[in-house]
Protein backbone atom coordinates (compact mmCIF):
# COMPACT_ATOMS: atom_id res chain seq x y z
CA UNK A 1 0.00 0.00 0.00
CA UNK A 2 1.47 3.09 -0.85
CA UNK A 3 2.79 5.50 2.28
CA UNK A 4 0.57 8.00 1.30
CA UNK A 5 -2.68 6.49 2.26
CA UNK A 6 -3.89 6.36 5.31
CA UNK A 7 -4.25 2.76 7.06
CA UNK A 8 -8.25 2.23 7.46
CA UNK A 9 -8.98 0.78 10.59
CA UNK A 10 -12.61 -0.01 12.40
CA UNK A 11 -13.00 -1.44 15.94
CA UNK A 12 -15.58 -3.94 16.82
CA UNK A 13 -15.70 -4.77 20.91
CA UNK A 14 -18.67 -5.02 23.21
CA UNK A 15 -16.88 -2.75 25.79
CA UNK A 16 -17.68 0.91 25.87
CA UNK A 17 -14.29 1.93 27.67
CA UNK A 18 -12.38 -0.28 25.16
CA UNK A 19 -13.90 1.10 22.47
CA UNK A 20 -13.24 4.75 23.31
CA UNK A 21 -9.53 3.70 24.75
CA UNK A 22 -9.05 2.29 21.16
CA UNK A 23 -10.73 5.32 19.63
CA UNK A 24 -8.58 7.80 20.97
CA UNK A 25 -5.49 5.56 20.56
CA UNK A 26 -6.16 5.84 16.90
CA UNK A 27 -7.25 8.77 15.88
CA UNK A 28 -3.96 10.07 17.62
CA UNK A 29 -1.88 8.52 14.73
CA UNK A 30 -1.57 10.61 11.35
CA UNK A 31 -1.42 6.96 9.45
CA UNK A 32 -4.50 5.93 10.51
CA UNK A 33 -7.88 6.43 9.92
CA UNK A 34 -10.45 5.32 12.40
CA UNK A 35 -13.86 4.51 9.79
CA UNK A 36 -16.06 3.62 12.71
CA UNK A 37 -16.93 1.30 15.48
CA UNK A 38 -19.34 -1.38 16.32
CA UNK A 39 -20.41 -3.21 19.76
CA UNK A 40 -21.64 -6.38 18.86
CA UNK A 41 -20.38 -8.99 16.01
CA UNK A 42 -23.43 -8.13 13.10
CA UNK A 43 -22.97 -4.83 13.45
CA UNK A 44 -18.88 -5.58 12.71
CA UNK A 45 -19.96 -7.54 9.77
CA UNK A 46 -22.33 -4.91 8.76
CA UNK A 47 -19.46 -2.35 9.00
CA UNK A 48 -16.88 -3.81 7.24
CA UNK A 49 -19.62 -4.96 4.33
CA UNK A 50 -20.28 -1.11 4.48
CA UNK A 51 -17.15 0.88 4.60
CA UNK A 52 -14.57 -2.19 3.34
CA UNK A 53 -11.40 -1.17 6.46
CA UNK A 54 -7.69 -2.29 5.47
CA UNK A 55 -7.88 -3.85 9.06
CA UNK A 56 -10.87 -4.78 11.62
CA UNK A 57 -9.61 -5.05 15.43
CA UNK A 58 -12.39 -7.87 16.63
CA UNK A 59 -12.85 -8.70 20.20
CA UNK A 60 -13.03 -12.67 20.56
CA UNK A 61 -15.95 -12.79 23.11
CA UNK A 62 -18.86 -10.47 21.97
CA UNK A 63 -22.39 -10.45 21.11
CA UNK A 64 -24.22 -11.68 18.51
CA UNK A 65 -21.76 -14.98 17.76
CA UNK A 66 -18.44 -13.54 18.74
CA UNK A 67 -15.74 -12.62 17.32
CA UNK A 68 -15.04 -16.25 14.96
CA UNK A 69 -18.20 -15.28 13.15
CA UNK A 70 -17.71 -11.81 13.01
CA UNK A 71 -14.25 -12.71 11.23
CA UNK A 72 -15.48 -15.58 9.19
CA UNK A 73 -17.89 -12.96 7.54
CA UNK A 74 -15.69 -9.86 7.55
CA UNK A 75 -13.64 -11.62 5.26
CA UNK A 76 -16.54 -13.33 3.23
CA UNK A 77 -18.14 -10.13 2.53
CA UNK A 78 -15.06 -7.92 2.39
CA UNK A 79 -12.06 -9.80 0.87
CA UNK A 80 -8.99 -7.12 1.41
CA UNK A 81 -9.72 -6.81 4.98
CA UNK A 82 -7.66 -8.07 7.45
CA UNK A 83 -8.61 -9.13 10.85
CA UNK A 84 -6.41 -9.02 14.35
CA UNK A 85 -8.19 -10.23 17.01
CA UNK A 86 -8.77 -8.26 20.88
CA UNK A 87 -8.99 -10.58 23.52
CA UNK A 88 -8.84 -10.42 27.40
CA UNK A 89 -7.19 -14.07 27.00
CA UNK A 90 -3.99 -15.17 25.96
CA UNK A 91 -4.51 -19.32 26.44
CA UNK A 92 -3.38 -20.73 23.01
CA UNK A 93 -7.14 -22.10 22.76
CA UNK A 94 -8.72 -18.54 22.12
CA UNK A 95 -5.86 -17.64 20.43
CA UNK A 96 -6.24 -20.54 17.65
CA UNK A 97 -10.42 -20.50 17.54
CA UNK A 98 -9.69 -16.88 16.07
CA UNK A 99 -6.83 -17.94 14.08
CA UNK A 100 -8.55 -20.84 12.38
CA UNK A 101 -11.29 -18.01 11.72
CA UNK A 102 -9.11 -16.25 9.29
CA UNK A 103 -7.39 -13.92 11.86
CA UNK A 104 -4.13 -13.05 11.37
CA UNK A 105 -2.85 -11.31 14.13
CA UNK A 106 -3.87 -11.50 18.15
CA UNK A 107 -3.28 -8.74 20.26
CA UNK A 108 -4.16 -8.84 24.23
CA UNK A 109 -5.94 -6.08 25.51
CA UNK A 110 -3.86 -4.07 28.46
CA UNK A 111 -0.86 -4.64 25.81
CA UNK A 112 0.92 -1.14 25.23
CA UNK A 113 -0.14 0.94 22.33
CA UNK A 114 2.97 0.11 20.54
CA UNK A 115 2.56 -3.33 20.15
CA UNK A 116 -0.71 -2.74 19.30
CA UNK A 117 0.33 0.32 16.31
CA UNK A 118 2.54 -2.34 15.91
CA UNK A 119 0.03 -4.74 14.88
CA UNK A 120 -1.77 -3.24 12.82
CA UNK A 121 1.08 -2.14 10.50
CA UNK A 122 2.34 -6.20 10.81
CA UNK A 123 -1.35 -7.13 9.68
CA UNK A 124 -1.25 -4.18 6.09
CA UNK A 125 2.16 -5.29 5.76
CA UNK A 126 1.27 -9.06 5.40
CA UNK A 127 3.08 -10.24 8.56
CA UNK A 128 1.19 -11.92 11.10
CA UNK A 129 1.22 -10.78 15.12
CA UNK A 130 1.45 -13.08 17.79
CA UNK A 131 2.51 -11.74 21.46
CA UNK A 132 5.81 -13.55 21.50
CA UNK A 133 4.73 -15.26 24.86
CA UNK A 134 2.59 -17.21 22.77
CA UNK A 135 4.45 -17.73 19.60
CA UNK A 136 5.99 -20.93 20.16
CA UNK A 137 2.81 -22.54 21.87
CA UNK A 138 0.80 -21.65 19.28
CA UNK A 139 2.91 -22.53 16.35
CA UNK A 140 3.47 -25.83 17.85
CA UNK A 141 -0.76 -26.14 18.11
CA UNK A 142 -0.70 -25.12 14.88
CA UNK A 143 1.50 -27.79 13.58
CA UNK A 144 -1.02 -30.65 15.25
CA UNK A 145 -3.88 -28.76 13.59
CA UNK A 146 -2.71 -28.97 10.34
CA UNK A 147 -1.07 -32.73 10.79
CA UNK A 148 -5.07 -33.49 11.88
CA UNK A 149 -6.35 -31.88 8.79
CA UNK A 150 -3.98 -33.95 6.85
CA UNK A 151 -4.73 -37.12 8.60
CA UNK A 152 -8.80 -36.65 8.52
CA UNK A 153 -7.66 -35.92 4.75
CA UNK A 154 -6.24 -38.99 4.57
CA UNK A 155 -8.86 -41.12 6.31
CA UNK A 156 -11.73 -39.39 4.07
CA UNK A 157 -9.73 -40.19 0.74
CA UNK A 158 -9.66 -43.86 2.12
CA UNK A 159 -12.80 -43.88 3.31
CA UNK A 160 -13.87 -42.67 0.06
CA UNK A 161 -12.29 -45.05 -2.04
CA UNK A 162 -13.34 -47.95 -0.20
CA UNK A 163 -16.76 -46.88 -1.12
CA UNK A 164 -16.37 -46.34 -4.54
CA UNK A 165 -14.48 -50.16 -4.96
CA UNK A 166 -17.58 -51.56 -3.70
CA UNK A 167 -19.82 -49.74 -6.07
CA UNK A 168 -17.13 -50.30 -8.56
CA UNK A 169 -17.02 -54.30 -8.19
CA UNK A 170 -20.45 -54.95 -6.75
CA UNK A 171 -18.96 -55.86 -3.57
CA UNK A 172 -22.08 -56.62 -1.87
CA UNK A 173 -25.12 -59.14 -2.43
CA UNK A 174 -28.98 -58.43 -2.25
CA UNK A 175 -31.03 -60.66 0.51
CA UNK A 176 -34.69 -60.33 0.45
CA UNK A 177 -36.98 -61.39 3.73
CA UNK A 178 -40.03 -62.24 3.45
CA UNK A 179 -43.16 -59.92 4.56
CA UNK A 180 -46.06 -62.27 5.53
CA UNK A 181 -49.63 -61.59 5.54
CA UNK A 182 -51.24 -63.19 8.95
CA UNK A 183 -54.42 -64.05 7.57
CA UNK A 184 -53.16 -66.27 4.66
CA UNK A 185 -49.37 -67.31 5.71
CA UNK A 186 -48.14 -66.72 2.89
CA UNK A 187 -45.78 -64.06 1.60
CA UNK A 188 -46.87 -59.65 1.08
CA UNK A 189 -43.77 -58.77 -0.26
CA UNK A 190 -39.74 -58.71 0.77
CA UNK A 191 -37.72 -56.38 2.11
CA UNK A 192 -34.41 -55.82 -0.31
CA UNK A 193 -31.17 -56.02 2.25
CA UNK A 194 -27.73 -55.73 1.35
CA UNK A 195 -24.93 -57.78 2.62
CA UNK A 196 -21.20 -56.34 2.10
CA UNK A 197 -18.24 -58.87 1.17
CA UNK A 198 -15.40 -56.11 0.76
CA UNK A 199 -12.91 -55.76 3.82
CA UNK A 200 -13.45 -54.64 6.40
CA UNK A 201 -16.14 -56.81 7.41
CA UNK A 202 -19.12 -54.46 9.01
CA UNK A 203 -22.69 -54.63 8.62
CA UNK A 204 -24.79 -52.70 5.94
CA UNK A 205 -25.37 -49.18 8.23
CA UNK A 206 -21.87 -48.88 8.77
CA UNK A 207 -21.29 -48.85 5.27
CA UNK A 208 -24.03 -46.37 4.59
CA UNK A 209 -23.08 -43.95 7.31
CA UNK A 210 -19.47 -44.09 5.92
CA UNK A 211 -21.19 -43.47 2.07
CA UNK A 212 -22.69 -40.49 3.49
CA UNK A 213 -20.02 -38.87 5.30
CA UNK A 214 -17.77 -39.03 1.98
CA UNK A 215 -20.73 -37.63 -0.11
CA UNK A 216 -21.46 -41.15 -1.90
CA UNK A 217 -24.73 -41.97 -0.49
CA UNK A 218 -26.65 -41.33 -3.79
CA UNK A 219 -24.62 -43.87 -5.31
CA UNK A 220 -24.25 -46.93 -3.28
CA UNK A 221 -27.88 -46.54 -2.18
CA UNK A 222 -29.02 -46.51 -6.06
CA UNK A 223 -26.52 -49.64 -6.94
CA UNK A 224 -28.06 -51.30 -3.85
CA UNK A 225 -31.81 -50.73 -5.46
CA UNK A 226 -30.49 -51.38 -8.88
CA UNK A 227 -29.13 -54.57 -7.99
CA UNK A 228 -32.52 -55.89 -6.18
CA UNK A 229 -34.81 -53.97 -8.90
CA UNK A 230 -32.58 -56.14 -11.17
CA UNK A 231 -34.10 -60.13 -9.09
CA UNK A 232 -37.98 -58.23 -9.27
CA UNK A 233 -38.85 -60.85 -11.98
CA UNK A 234 -37.74 -63.46 -9.84
CA UNK A 235 -39.84 -62.83 -7.28
CA UNK A 236 -43.93 -63.91 -7.09
CA UNK A 237 -45.79 -61.17 -9.84
CA UNK A 238 -48.36 -60.51 -6.63
CA UNK A 239 -45.44 -59.37 -3.98
CA UNK A 240 -43.95 -56.20 -3.70
CA UNK A 241 -40.67 -54.92 -3.45
CA UNK A 242 -39.76 -53.03 -0.32
CA UNK A 243 -36.25 -50.78 -0.81
CA UNK A 244 -34.60 -48.69 1.48
CA UNK A 245 -33.53 -45.65 0.33
CA UNK A 246 -32.74 -42.22 1.85
CA UNK A 247 -34.65 -39.18 1.67
CA UNK A 248 -31.66 -37.43 -0.88
CA UNK A 249 -31.95 -41.02 -3.06
CA UNK A 250 -35.76 -41.25 -3.28
CA UNK A 251 -36.43 -37.89 -4.86
CA UNK A 252 -33.44 -37.90 -7.10
CA UNK A 253 -33.76 -37.76 -10.83
CA UNK A 254 -31.38 -41.14 -11.02
CA UNK A 255 -34.03 -42.81 -8.80
CA UNK A 256 -36.95 -41.86 -10.79
CA UNK A 257 -35.31 -42.99 -13.96
CA UNK A 258 -34.81 -46.09 -12.51
CA UNK A 259 -38.04 -46.77 -10.67
CA UNK A 260 -39.40 -46.04 -14.58
CA UNK A 261 -38.74 -49.27 -15.94
CA UNK A 262 -40.64 -51.32 -13.34
CA UNK A 263 -44.12 -51.48 -12.18
CA UNK A 264 -44.36 -49.14 -9.54
CA UNK A 265 -47.32 -51.08 -8.30
CA UNK A 266 -44.81 -53.42 -7.07
CA UNK A 267 -42.01 -50.74 -5.20
CA UNK A 268 -42.25 -49.66 -1.68
CA UNK A 269 -39.86 -46.39 -0.67
CA UNK A 270 -38.79 -46.92 3.15
CA UNK A 271 -37.59 -43.99 4.70
CA UNK A 272 -35.50 -44.79 7.92
CA UNK A 273 -36.43 -43.12 10.93
CA UNK A 274 -32.66 -41.93 10.78
CA UNK A 275 -32.86 -39.88 7.74
CA UNK A 276 -33.17 -36.55 8.62
CA UNK A 277 -35.83 -33.88 6.73
CA UNK A 278 -35.39 -30.55 6.26
CA UNK A 279 -38.48 -29.52 4.87
CA UNK A 280 -41.03 -31.96 4.88
CA UNK A 281 -43.33 -30.14 2.37
CA UNK A 282 -40.70 -30.17 -0.39
CA UNK A 283 -40.44 -33.82 0.41
CA UNK A 284 -43.69 -34.35 0.25
CA UNK A 285 -43.74 -32.63 -3.20
CA UNK A 286 -40.56 -34.35 -4.72
CA UNK A 287 -42.25 -37.96 -3.74
CA UNK A 288 -45.94 -36.88 -5.29
CA UNK A 289 -44.52 -37.77 -8.33
CA UNK A 290 -43.37 -41.78 -7.36
CA UNK A 291 -46.87 -41.96 -5.58
CA UNK A 292 -48.96 -41.02 -8.21
CA UNK A 293 -47.28 -43.55 -10.80
CA UNK A 294 -48.60 -46.29 -8.06
CA UNK A 295 -45.30 -46.48 -6.08
CA UNK A 296 -45.73 -46.72 -2.07
CA UNK A 297 -44.48 -44.72 1.02
CA UNK A 298 -43.15 -46.78 3.74
CA UNK A 299 -41.64 -45.36 7.41
CA UNK A 300 -39.57 -47.77 8.77
CA UNK A 301 -38.70 -47.64 12.74
CA UNK A 302 -41.96 -46.16 13.69
CA UNK A 303 -41.75 -46.01 17.85
CA UNK A 304 -37.93 -46.09 17.65
CA UNK A 305 -37.96 -41.95 18.48
CA UNK A 306 -39.93 -38.85 17.53
CA UNK A 307 -38.72 -38.55 14.23
CA UNK A 308 -40.17 -41.73 12.99
CA UNK A 309 -43.63 -39.80 14.12
CA UNK A 310 -43.26 -36.54 12.55
CA UNK A 311 -42.30 -38.71 9.69
CA UNK A 312 -46.01 -40.14 9.86
CA UNK A 313 -47.52 -37.07 9.97
CA UNK A 314 -45.75 -34.98 7.61
CA UNK A 315 -45.43 -37.80 5.40
CA UNK A 316 -49.04 -39.58 5.25
CA UNK A 317 -47.39 -43.12 4.34
CA UNK A 318 -48.97 -46.50 2.68
CA UNK A 319 -47.05 -48.60 5.54
CA UNK A 320 -45.65 -47.99 8.92
CA UNK A 321 -43.08 -50.42 9.96
CA UNK A 322 -43.12 -51.05 13.78
CA UNK A 323 -39.89 -51.00 15.07
CA UNK A 324 -37.60 -54.07 16.22
CA UNK A 325 -37.79 -51.89 19.71
CA UNK A 326 -41.21 -52.56 20.40
CA UNK A 327 -41.53 -56.16 19.12
CA UNK A 328 -38.88 -57.16 21.39
CA UNK A 329 -40.62 -58.08 24.64
CA UNK A 330 -43.76 -57.32 23.51
CA UNK A 331 -45.13 -60.39 24.87
CA UNK A 332 -45.16 -59.11 28.41
CA UNK A 333 -44.92 -55.39 28.55
CA UNK A 334 -48.47 -53.79 28.31
CA UNK A 335 -46.67 -50.64 27.65
CA UNK A 336 -45.31 -52.07 23.61
CA UNK A 337 -48.90 -53.89 23.64
CA UNK A 338 -50.68 -50.22 23.86
CA UNK A 339 -48.89 -48.29 21.62
CA UNK A 340 -48.71 -51.52 19.07
CA UNK A 341 -53.05 -51.24 19.46
CA UNK A 342 -52.44 -47.25 19.24
CA UNK A 343 -50.55 -47.08 16.05
CA UNK A 344 -52.90 -50.16 14.11
CA UNK A 345 -55.47 -47.60 15.34
CA UNK A 346 -54.03 -44.42 13.61
CA UNK A 347 -53.40 -46.75 10.66
CA UNK A 348 -56.82 -47.66 10.35
CA UNK A 349 -58.15 -44.50 9.94
CA UNK A 350 -55.42 -42.56 8.39
CA UNK A 351 -55.64 -46.09 5.21
CA UNK A 352 -52.06 -47.18 6.17
CA UNK A 353 -50.94 -50.51 7.32
CA UNK A 354 -48.71 -51.73 9.60
CA UNK A 355 -45.58 -54.48 9.50
CA UNK A 356 -44.09 -55.51 12.90
CA UNK A 357 -40.49 -56.27 11.99
CA UNK A 358 -38.22 -58.46 13.77
CA UNK A 359 -40.61 -61.05 14.99
CA UNK A 360 -38.20 -63.99 16.60
CA UNK A 361 -41.20 -66.09 18.85
CA UNK A 362 -44.10 -67.55 18.67
CA UNK A 363 -45.63 -65.39 21.11
CA UNK A 364 -44.40 -62.47 19.83
CA UNK A 365 -46.49 -63.22 16.91
CA UNK A 366 -49.62 -64.66 18.63
CA UNK A 367 -49.52 -61.00 20.68
CA UNK A 368 -49.19 -58.93 17.29
CA UNK A 369 -51.70 -60.44 15.75
CA UNK A 370 -54.04 -59.96 18.93
CA UNK A 371 -53.06 -55.61 18.57
CA UNK A 372 -54.40 -56.39 14.79
CA UNK A 373 -51.33 -56.37 13.13
CA UNK A 374 -51.72 -58.15 9.84
CA UNK A 375 -48.06 -58.08 8.60
CA UNK A 376 -44.73 -58.75 9.74
CA UNK A 377 -40.96 -60.41 9.57
CA UNK A 378 -38.74 -61.55 10.90
CA UNK A 379 -36.70 -64.69 11.31
CA UNK A 380 -39.31 -66.91 12.62
CA UNK A 381 -41.23 -66.27 9.57
CA UNK A 382 -38.25 -65.93 7.25
CA UNK A 383 -34.54 -65.64 7.52
CA UNK A 384 -32.69 -63.25 4.87
CA UNK A 385 -31.72 -65.35 1.22
CA UNK A 386 -31.66 -65.34 -2.25
CA UNK A 387 -34.76 -64.39 -4.20
CA UNK A 388 -37.14 -66.91 -4.49
CA UNK A 389 -38.33 -68.65 -7.26
CA UNK A 390 -41.73 -67.28 -8.30
CA UNK A 391 -42.71 -71.31 -8.81
CA UNK A 392 -41.75 -72.21 -5.10
CA UNK A 393 -44.17 -70.06 -3.15
CA UNK A 394 -45.51 -71.54 -0.21
CA UNK A 395 -46.72 -70.99 3.53
CA UNK A 396 -43.50 -70.24 5.33
CA UNK A 397 -42.22 -69.99 8.55
CA UNK A 398 -45.30 -72.61 10.07
CA UNK A 399 -47.20 -69.24 9.95
CA UNK A 400 -50.71 -70.48 11.34
CA UNK A 401 -53.91 -69.08 8.91
CA UNK A 402 -55.70 -66.27 11.15
CA UNK A 403 -58.74 -68.21 10.72
CA UNK A 404 -57.11 -71.36 12.70
CA UNK A 405 -56.48 -69.37 15.48
CA UNK A 406 -59.41 -68.63 17.95
CA UNK A 407 -58.09 -70.76 20.46
CA UNK A 408 -54.31 -69.14 20.72
CA UNK A 409 -56.37 -65.77 20.58
CA UNK A 410 -58.55 -66.84 24.85
CA UNK A 411 -54.54 -66.81 26.07
CA UNK A 412 -53.67 -63.70 26.06
CA UNK A 413 -54.77 -60.49 26.68
CA UNK A 414 -54.12 -57.41 24.80
CA UNK A 415 -55.23 -54.03 25.90
CA UNK A 416 -58.00 -52.20 23.33
CA UNK A 417 -56.31 -49.03 23.64
CA UNK A 418 -53.74 -46.87 24.53
CA UNK A 419 -53.29 -47.05 28.57
CA UNK A 420 -51.11 -44.81 31.02
CA UNK A 421 -50.99 -47.93 33.61
CA UNK A 422 -47.80 -50.06 33.43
Amino acid sequence: MPTAERIKVMVADDEESVRDVLEALLSSEPEIELIGKAADAEAAIELACSKLPDVALVDVHMPGGGGPRATREILRRSPPTRVVALSAHEDVSTVLTMLRAGAVGYVVKGESTDQILSAIHRTVQGKSSVPERLAAPVAAAMVEHVQGLRDATRTRQLQRERVERAIEHRAFRIVFQPIIDLESGKEAGFEALARFSDLPERPPNVWIAEAEAVGLLLDLELALAKAALDQLETLPSDVYLSLNLSPETAVSERAGRMLEAVDPSRIVVELTEHAPVADYEELRESLSGLRERGVRLAIDDAGAGFASLRHIVRLDPDIIKLDITLTRRIEKDPVRQALAVALVSFANQVGATVVAEGVETELQLEVLRLTGIRFAQGYLLGSPGPAPVAEARSTLGGVVPIEQQAETATRIRVPEGPTNGR
